[in-house]
């Protein structure tokens, strides 16, 4: 193997490790909702703030979106009053079916900061 494809592959890996980290890095001050209950997504919320974290983000699709909107409602309102919306996105989703079809879902990202 020439030296230039050796240098070649070495950068290629450099650049995924630092998309990687990225990608993480998003992904530690983000809370996805789900199935479960508003009050365990509160407390992810309140304890990504109080671990340090300045900004956390709540995803949600479909059903879920009312979900993230009470959650975000009663960190704000009930736990840490000093907080801001720092922006709401709102999007359309194309995912993949059990059967195969894509469907369209409807998505919600609300930003909360200290």
């Amino acid at each position: 193997m020439s030296d230039e494809t050796k240098e070649h592959k070495t950068e290629h890996k450099e650049i995924q490790a630092t998309e990687r980290k990225e990608a993480k890095r998003m992904d530690d001050n983000t809370v996805y909702i789900g199935k479960k209950g508003a009050m365990a997504y509160v407390l992810a919320v309140v304890t990504q703030l109080n671990s340090g974290t300045s900004e956390v983000f709540i995803k949600a699709r479909g059903r879920a979106i009312s979900r993230a909107v009470d959650v975000a409602e009663i960190v704000r309102n009930k736990f840490m009053t000093d907080l801001k919306v720092g922006k709401i996105d709102i999007s359309t989703e194309e995912v993949q079916s059990d059967e195969g079809n894509t469907l369209k879902v409807s998505a919600i990202e609300i930003l909360l900061k200290k």
